[in-house]
């Protein structure tokens, strides 16, 4: 598909894209578009990036012009997504996109006071983007009217499992059992969790899965550095920051390592900002914001508090930690090389994370390569991921092994 055009979205949408510098429509737009217009249920496989936020919403704006509402009233649309800043970076990317029309789009999270939401919730609202928890706080006060809800999405919803958002998703699916539709869009589709998710929430949907062309996992160069321990760690570090990266996001695993980075940089005189979980609103989005207009060029973040947040023009993204899982790794380095830029993204390895790496490369059907620095070499040797096979199973395979050519 090469034009917008093609999709068949009214003159007003059309114009809104054309402002806002969309080229062509990518590949999960126009998959998941025309039969998200066509009112299908679809569940989509989209990592960040590619997308997938205006995938899902131009089909619901183009809707929700073609049946335009007779009279003042709640919500007919509803987005879910895990996050405050997913939600309100969700929210903007919809009022961009309908800011021809006459739609009101609102957001419900966390970290907002009862009186600013009780303040919207009395107005008329098109599209409300919201969290599970503080949503389900006003289904049940009876301050959210679910009834008008025509379409149902969820944005996410891999990582609305992982923090334990089920229940209260499958709720809320049940109190708007009254809509059309339901859009299901997760960064990956295997596990037994999101395929029990879909089976719940959605009705014979299409499946549609856009992972990335290998062209455009090419547009980020991957590395890895071994480390010794972790004075070498964050010494290699310091390096690649002072020397080499731009604007940078560093990944750790908890708050506590957190912590301790951002005091570890402050003694390097390296300027950061940072995000994690259980941060005050205002905090957050102040960290956010130093970071988009340049004012720190170095953002530390854990998994949960980074998910979802688009941020332009990351140069590097750089794995102090590595993730538990090979998803959660393309997930991170995901946030650079977007809306078709170049990007590198580094891993620094300790011994316990060969195995990790390793299963990476295999995950993505393509080795992630070992690079060194002048002066900064590893001193130890690699370690080996083959596990050993113990004396008594090979002792017991050889003897199997001679009972069978005796019986020969």
């Amino acid at each position: 598909m090469r034009d917008f055009s093609e999709l068949e979205l009214d003159s007003e949408l059309l114009r809104a894209i054309e402002k806002i510098g969309y080229d062509r429509p990518t590949v999960i737009q126009a998959q998941a578009i025309p039969h998200a217009m066509d009112g299908r249920d679809v569940l989509a496989s989209a990592p960040t990036g590619t997308g997938k936020t205006a995938a899902f919403l131009l089909p619901m704006i183009q809707h929700l012009q073609d049946f335009p509402r007779k009279k003042p009233g709640p919500a007919r649309v509803l987005v879910l997504t895990p996050t405050r800043e997913l939600a309100i970076q969700v929210a903007d990317q919809a009022r961009a996109l309908a800011q021809y029309t006459d739609l009101k789009i609102f957001t419900i999270t966390g970290g907002i006071s009862y009186d600013e939401h009780a303040e919207l919730l009395g107005k008329t609202q098109d599209i409300v983007v919201a969290t599970p928890g503080r949503l389900m706080e006003y289904i049940e006060a009876e301050r959210f009217d679910c009834r008008a809800i025509e379409c149902l999405i969820l944005d996410e919803a891999d990582r609305m499992l992982d923090m334990g958002f089920g229940k209260a998703v499958e709720r809320i699916h049940n109190e708007c059992r009254w809509r059309r539709q339901s859009l299901l869009f997760s960064a990956t589709l295997e596990g037994k969790g999101v395929r029990d998710f879909s089976r719940t929430i959605l009705n014979e949907p299409v499946e549609v899965n856009a992972e990335p062309p290998r062209r455009e996992r090419k547009k980020i160069h991957q590395i890895y550095h071994r480390c010794d321990q972790m004075e070498h760690k964050l010494a290699l570090l310091e390096h690649i920051l002072k020397h080499q990266a731009e604007r940078t996001i560093i990944f750790v695993k908890t708050r506590e390592r957190l912590a301790t980075l951002r005091d570890q940089l402050a003694a390097m005189k390296i300027p950061c900002c940072w995000i994690q979980g259980e941060m005050a609103q205002a905090s957050r989005n102040n960290a956010i914001t130093r970071f988009r207009d340049g004012t720190v060029n170095v953002l530390i973040a854990t998994d949960v508090a980074a998910r979802g947040i688009d941020l332009p023009d990351v140069s590097h993204v750089i794995n102090f930690d590595m993730p538990r899982t090979a998803d959660i790794y393309l997930h991170r380095i995901g946030r650079t090389a977007r809306a078709g830029k170049k990007g590198t993204a580094i891993s620094l390895i300790e011994a316990h994370d060969q195995e990790m790496i390793e299963r990476v490369g295999r995950y993505m059907k393509e080795e992630v390569p070992e690079r060194f620095i002048d002066g900064m070499r590893p001193q130890h040797k690699k370690p080996s991921t083959v596990k050993k096979k113990s004396k008594k199973k090979v002792a017991k395979k050889t003897a199997a092994g001679k009972k069978k050519k005796a019986k020969k």
